[in-house]
């Protein structure tokens, strides 16, 4: 049997850069070679994509960038190449790619661009279409059409930065809104970022504007959410149009909130799979997930998070729609509790995408 050629991409130009690098490599090894051919290609912090044919140990600390192996090279948008176009000594050269999986996180990776970019060229990959990454890349967006279908989540308000930092009126009415609508702690997010990147709990209105300086350099959107007190828990989410849900995890976060350290770097975490719920809840938060991934429009593969309050009461925080992939990474892991472990879980994704088309 012939093996499909697989396109791995990884590294971008996004705050999660060193993420996507570690979650690479974990895909890529997960890859079984008796079914796919594994190429890959990185992009690094410049922008600049190129070929890499090196050892993928390279791939995780970012020593990839300097293998001779390199070569510029660039995903076609025209559907007759049907795959990469590469930089020779002699030329260009056009390689057939059968399936794209993109493990780019943030900004230009699952926030719909390119996703776009892969539409035009035709080929099928893994996760979320065009429209679904933007929408739930875009937490402001996202909050508005979970509301619509009655889904609970954390009481919100968004604003553009501009308003706030360049408009003392705009400023003072803001801060009018956020302490008359909310109990501190607040939390200040970038509307359009991932991993918990940008993101501070204001406990006091005077820690606002710094707040809202740290969101908007990562995004000219900012969202105020409430904060909720409860356990945080997760959920992944596999499929197309019938999707699953994986058991629910839970993390009790050593810091003020499970931020980017906690997910990527330290992983101190103390994470319970299944989470100290009973199942019925478990069931509830199942459920949710996968309607609010119907809703969405979402394929392929999310990873939707919660916070369960006291009550019982569930409210839904964000869904990821590529979220990570390393060796301490909750994705990965819900679904291994589940009995499907990553060469399992890899294949079942790669299928996804074809299936999508």
């Amino acid at each position: 049997m012939d093996r499909k050629k697989v396109l791995v991409l990884f590294g971008g130009r996004s705050s999660e850069h060193e993420v996507s690098r570690r979650s690479a490599y974990f895909i890529m090894n997960s890859i079984p070679k008796d079914r796919f051919e594994v190429l890959t290609i990185g992009i690094r912090k410049d922008g600049c994509w190129l070929l890499y044919k090196g050892d993928w140990e390279k791939i995780p600390g970012g020593e990839w960038e300097e293998d001779p192996s390199c070569r510029r090279a660039f995903l076609s948008p025209d559907p007759s190449v049907h795959g990469i176009v590469v930089e020779e000594e002699n030329g260009l050269r056009y390689e057939k790619i059968d399936v794209i999986f993109p493990v780019l996180h943030g900004k230009n990776g699952e926030d719909g661009t390119i996703q776009g970019l892969f539409e035009l060229s035709t080929i099928p990959y893994v996760g979320c279409n065009t429209l679904a990454s933007a929408v739930c890349m875009d937490k402001a967006v996202a909050h508005t059409l979970l509301s619509a279908v009655n889904i609970e989540q954390a009481h919100y308000l968004w604003f553009y930065s501009y308003r706030y930092l360049e408009d003392p009126e705009g400023a003072r009415k803001i801060e009018a809104k956020v302490s008359a609508r909310f109990n501190f702690p607040v939390f200040v997010k970038p509307a359009n970022a991932g991993s918990s990147v940008g993101v501070s709990r204001v406990t006091k209105i005077e820690d606002f504007r710094a707040a809202v300086q740290k969101a908007a350099r990562e995004d000219g959107k900012i969202v105020v959410e409430e904060g909720v007190e409860g356990q945080e828990v997760e959920c992944a989410v596999l499929g197309n149009r019938k999707p699953i849900a994986s058991t629910v995890g839970e993390i009790g976060a050593t810091a003020d909130f499970y931020d980017y350290d906690d997910k990527y770097v330290s992983g101190t975490s103390q994470l319970y799979i299944p989470a100290r719920l009973s199942q019925e809840k478990i069931d509830e938060i199942r459920a949710i997930a996968c309607r609010a991934y119907w809703h969405l429009g979402c394929s392929g593969l999310s990873r939707v998070d919660f916070f369960v309050k006291k009550n019982g009461q569930v409210v839904l925080n964000e869904i990821n729609t590529l979220p990570g992939f390393t060796s301490i990474s909750m994705y990965p892991k819900l679904w291994e509790a589940c009995g499907k472990k990553g060469e399992e879980l890899v294949c079942d994704l790669i299928d996804c995408a074809f299936e999508a088309k």
